[in-house]
């Protein structure tokens, strides 16, 4: 821990972009998805982009290169799906320690190389850790507002195992993001902390939410204020948002979140909001901008892209965030 510590206390560190965006333009088949080893599977695999560390790893790691090479200090493994609830969808249960371990083996083994290359900016990997695609608080079903579709407990046993996976394959930092429902964050967090105590290690925790819409709040319905609450009792690294808006968006709540706590702080929006495809059409220059209004008001210590970004746009931030001096929490000051 005292590695990144050093590092996120000198500088503001650069978190790499989507993965997804990058995946896209490889245009992989069904039959890519499933490699040799699951040419026979009986369900279909396409989009399970957690497989592609086990059918195309190289692939995986060339994009981890890309966002090394464009500045990024972190990468975050290829295991946003990666827990036996979201792999239910694809009837790969069974695979979710395999993914996590490979995923995490693969950024480790380029992350290391770089760091090799230029040891005064060493590379980490954050094991990024997605919300599932079930949420504790809510009830899927409008006519039985009681129901829930998982429990706690089987949402921590479910992270346990992602997060074994991911520490035995070598992150530096885990990764709770995307987070829309607190609850399952907290599940999350729980289950690190087992693990923690069960192993006698330490490792940095990276959290990050989801505000929704201009509501400010999240999917679950906190505020900035509650959802930094609800997460501050456990001992992080940095806390902080990403997702669901865009820089320019994104910037009042990150306001909020850096004059509220004494953690670091993190941020990695969209390029923007969604067109009516579904596409992301903000420039590395415009994300830049907005950007550069975060580091100018001193809100943020670590600086990515989530949807639509890619390489350039990380490269964006990187040549901007050099300019500036990491915030120094108020809290604490």
């Amino acid at each position: 821990m005292a590695n990144i510590k050093k590092e996120i206390e000198k500088r503001i560190l650069v978190l790499d972009g989507a993965m997804g965006t990058m995946l896209q333009q490889y245009n992989f088949s069904e039959e890519d998805f499933r490699g040799e080893r699951f040419k026979d599977y009986p369900s279909p695999l396409q989009g399970n982009n957690d497989l592609l560390s086990l059918t195309q790893p190289k692939a995986i790691a060339e994009i981890h290169a890309k966002y090394f090479e464009a500045g990024a200090d972190i990468v975050e493994t290829n295991t946003f799906s990666g827990t036996t609830i979201a792999m239910a969808d694809y009837d790969m249960e069974d695979l979710v320690y395999e993914l996590n371990f490979e995923s995490a083996k693969i950024a480790k083994q380029v992350a290391d190389k770089f760091t090799k290359e230029n040891p005064k900016k060493p590379r980490f990997v954050a094991g990024s850790i997605g919300p599932t695609n079930k949420t504790a608080s809510l009830s899927p079903d409008v006519n039985r507002p009681e129901y829930r579709a998982i429990t706690f407990n089987e949402l921590r046993i479910a992270y346990k195992q992602q997060v074994e996976a991911l520490i035995d394959g070598g992150v530096d930092i885990l990764l709770v993001e995307t987070i829309f429902d607190t609850l399952n964050a907290k599940a999350a967090l729980f289950a690190i902390e087992e693990v923690k105590e069960e192993r006698n290690i330490d490792i940095p925790i990276m959290v990050s939410g989801t505000i929704t819409d201009a509501s400010g709040r999240t999917l679950s319905g906190q505020t900035v204020e509650a959802f930094l609450t609800s997460i501050s009792h456990i001992p992080l690294l940095s806390v902080g948002f990403n997702c669901a808006l865009g820089a320019e968006q994104l910037k009042p709540y990150l306001q909020r979140l850096s004059n509220e706590t004494e953690f670091f702080t993190s941020a990695h929006p969209n390029a923007g909001l969604p067109n009516a495809f579904g596409e992301y059409d903000e420039s590395p220059k415009q994300m830049q901008q907005y950007i550069e209004d975060y580091l100018k008001d001193g809100l943020i210590n670590i600086i990515g892209g989530c949807c639509g970004t890619s390489p350039k746009h990380i490269k964006a931030i990187a040549d901007v965030a050099q300019n500036y001096q990491p915030r120094i929490s108020k809290v604490l000051a």
